[in-house]
């Protein structure tokens, strides 16, 4: 026998799956934002910043936002059971939520700029992706991408800014700092 889900039904269905994947994104963005060392860093503190830069609280509360809509985007695909296309689609979100979680530590933790640069290309190219199967699987959830898409494009452009400002910054440490040398 083959049933439909009623109204009730994928609602409750969407509701627990967001339940579990908005706080579950919402974490995992915390701890790579965290997993350099962040912006709080004296490397970071060093750098020039571009003209582009915003304050530094804007991107706590963008990637907070950002990751709920990623969050009940992906539950809106999930529990889009039967949908042509639904498991390219999630494996595409998959791709680019690690891509998307390896920036921070690449770009605080191990200081190399142009490598974030160009992983933030290839996250680019793979949120867009993921925006066009989302969008075939469920509009809505490629709707939700959408200002996901436009952040890490602006982050390219900032990125490369940075680059460009601090072209002796990458993959060294340019804060000056002494290292200790103890004696016994």
């Amino acid at each position: 026998m083959s049933a439909l889900a009623s109204p009730a039904q994928l609602r409750s269905s969407f509701i627990r799956w967001s339940l579990f994947l908005v706080p579950g994104i919402v974490l995992l963005g915390f701890l790579s934002g965290t997993a350099g060392g962040g912006a709080g860093t004296p490397w970071f503190a060093s750098l020039v910043k571009p003209s582009l830069f915003p304050p530094p609280a804007t991107f706590g509360i963008v990637w907070s936002i950002l990751y709920v809509l990623m969050g009940f985007a992906l539950a809106l695909v999930v529990t889009a059971r039967g949908a042509p296309g639904r498991t390219a689609a999630i494996a595409a979100f998959g791709i680019q939520l690690i891509l998307n979680l390896a920036w921070s530590p690449l770009f605080f933790g191990a200081h190399q700029i142009s490598a974030a640069l160009y992983l933030l290309l290839a996250i680019d190219v793979a949120v867009f992706a993921t925006l066009l199967l989302f969008w075939r699987v469920r509009p809505l959830a490629g709707m939700l991408l959408m200002p996901y898409l436009a952040w890490v494009l602006f982050a390219a452009v900032l990125n490369w800014q940075f680059l460009e400002a601090n072209p002796n910054a990458d993959g060294h440490d340019v804060t000056g700092a002494v290292s200790t040398v103890t004696f016994e």
